[in-house]
């Protein structure tokens, strides 16, 4: 095995030492069978990423808000939470206290993935801003772009030692960097420093280039080290990750498209445009063998160049690093990939996890 550089500095330079790893390929027999006692609360929980993920670094989830029943039906099956609102998270905000369990007044941390349909870039963005609308998360007419401020409010109704948000990389671009310095903001004005990150999965040990802004908050009375989110995985490349069968075909459409389709080629944009005159179809991305998978969407649209069908279910699953035995109550492979496309990868929230982990067990809170 060839040495690199890296690997012969010091452990004070570990972190740029890069690392193999392997637990994209997991069951829900892989968690620890000691907890780290360290309690979580969910909020937007989907189909339970962050749930997995911080399972798999040893915290006590102990509960969940969903405000999509079909989906929360899916959550309960996996995860057996102790404390489960169906509900808009407004409406969660709004309860009183006394309706609400102790112990989610003790959190050490309370996770949240704000639905971010409205700050993607393949998406409307600005024109869907601040605009009610009937998005498929939650199934019921709602503004999203305001969520992030709404789970602030629910941080201060809780007040948990720290605070773990998600969101897309298109919340770091263009006019929705205001929404960035106003995250701050709310966070300060409720007794919270906080600070963020652009994390990406291809160095996480996640086979997928998912990348999302991660905002990790602590309450100003606990005394906290700083926090380190560097990460240095090796990539994992499709080829190392594929199944075998079980590929959907594409439609003729497809099918006429990809024949004026090049090696290299980084989605049918390119073939569209020989073929129509017009740029369109770049939503529907190549997956190479040699390369990482790019993200997988919702919608999931991703096409193997080696057979030219669709990704397998099971490719969905192992690319997302959803454990092989997950529940998804439906083996549709369009469920599978709404559940895995809306959900942020286990093993992304677990590398998190385990770097606060390690500041959490030392913590201390101020007096006053």
């Amino acid at each position: 095995m060839q040495q690199s550089l890296f690997d012969m500095l010091g452990s004070e330079y570990d972190y740029l030492k890069t690392k193999e790893s392997d637990d994209w390929n997991w069951t829900f027999n892989d968690y620890p069978k000691e907890k780290n006692g360290l309690k979580v609360f969910s909020c937007f929980a989907c189909g339970g990423g962050s749930t997995m993920g911080y399972k798999l670094a040893g915290y006590d989830v102990i509960g969940d808000i969903e405000i999509d029943k079909r989906m929360n039906d899916i959550y309960l099956t996996n995860h057996h939470p102790k404390h489960n609102f169906v509900m808009d998270i407004r409406d969660f905000n709004n309860l009183p206290n006394e309706q609400i369990p102790k112990e989610l007044f003790e959190l050490d941390i309370l996770d949240g993935s704000p639905p971010c349909t409205t700050f993607s870039m393949a998406g409307k963005r600005e024109k869907t801003w601040g605009k009610k609308k009937k998005f498929r998360e939650g199934q019921k007419e709602q503004t999203l772009d305001d969520l992030s401020f709404v789970f602030i409010d629910t941080v201060n109704k809780l007040r948990p030692k720290f605070v773990v948000m998600e969101n897309v990389e298109g919340l770091m671009k263009g006019n929705a960097w205001k929404y960035v310095q106003n995250i701050y903001k709310h966070f300060n004005n409720i007794g919270y420093s906080v600070n963020h990150w652009l994390l990406k999965g291809e160095y996480m040990g996640v086979p997928q280039r998912r990348h999302r802004v991660f905002f990790v908050a602590t309450r100003l009375d606990i005394d906290l080290k700083k926090l380190d989110l560097s990460f240095n995985y090796a990539p994992i490349t499709f080829e190392k990750v594929k199944s075998v069968d079980g590929c959907p075909e594409v439609t003729e459409t497809l099918k006429e498209l990809i024949k004026y389709a090049k090696f290299g080629d980084r989605n049918l944009e390119n073939a569209c445009y020989k073929t129509r005159g017009k740029s369109s179809f770049f939503n529907y991305s190549f997956v190479y063998d040699n390369q990482v998978c790019p993200t997988i969407t919702a919608h999931c649209n991703n096409i193997r160049w080696d057979n030219k069908c669709h990704l397998s279910k099971q490719d969905i699953i192992s690319i997302s690093t959803f454990p092989q035995d997950f529940n998804f109550l439906s083996e549709n492979v369009d469920n599978v990939a709404y559940v895995c496309g809306m959900s942020v990868p286990p093993v992304m929230i677990k590398r998190v996890a385990e770097k606060i982990k390690v500041l959490l067990q030392n913590v201390e809170v101020k007096d006053g």
